[in-house]
């Protein structure tokens, strides 16, 4: 028989998306929804209670055009089994990019919690597509990445509806992690 706790309930992720326009107004707000947490994030945690070497956690956001076919099928449902973006090609917003906060019942919290909230803001130009091997700035998935023994794992991973970012407009997304 296999035991199944959750003593501070189950890990989870949330995200919240909001479009801005060039002069700063809310284009859309696409509220809360939820994203998957991935094995290697759990493979993390592990590693960190462990204390293995060459491992980080949250190092940035990773966001990718998926595939264009999700537009007429709608974008397939994000599992935990989840290693890289479909996208071939993802930016990657490092962490410089990042606001990374603990939380506390919704505020923000200088001390430890089992709650992280991550802000990420893709401004103008970023990602800098169209070009290279994007000939559109439309966004469909989306990842944080972290780093195990030296390698870039997934953390979390979430496909979604597609977001035609244009070059003057701010994206910003707001991840929760439960832990």
């Amino acid at each position: 028989m296999t035991r199944v706790e959750y003593p501070a309930g189950e890990l989870r992720g949330e995200y919240r998306d909001v479009l801005r326009d060039p002069a700063g107004r809310v284009v859309w707000d696409r509220g809360w929804r939820r994203n998957s947490i991935v094995t290697d994030c759990r493979r993390l945690l592990a590693t960190f209670m462990r204390g293995a070497p060459a491992s980080a956690g949250v190092l940035g956001l990773a966001v990718g055009a998926g595939l264009s076919q999700w537009d007429e099928t709608g974008p397939p449902p994000a599992t935990s089994g989840q290693t890289a973006l479909v996208d071939p090609n993802p930016f990657t917003l490092g962490p410089s990019g990042l606001q990374i906060d603990f939380l506390d019942a919704g505020t923000v919290s200088g001390t430890p919690t089992n709650r992280l909230q991550i802000q990420a803001t893709l401004g103008p130009g970023v990602p800098p597509w169209p070009g290279g091997n994007h000939l559109t700035g439309n966004l469909r998935e989306f990842g944080l990445v972290g780093q195990i023994g030296g390698a870039t794992v997934l953390i979390n991973y979430v496909t979604h509806l597609v977001i035609a970012k244009d070059p003057a407009s701010t994206l910003e997304r707001t991840i929760w992690l439960t832990f």
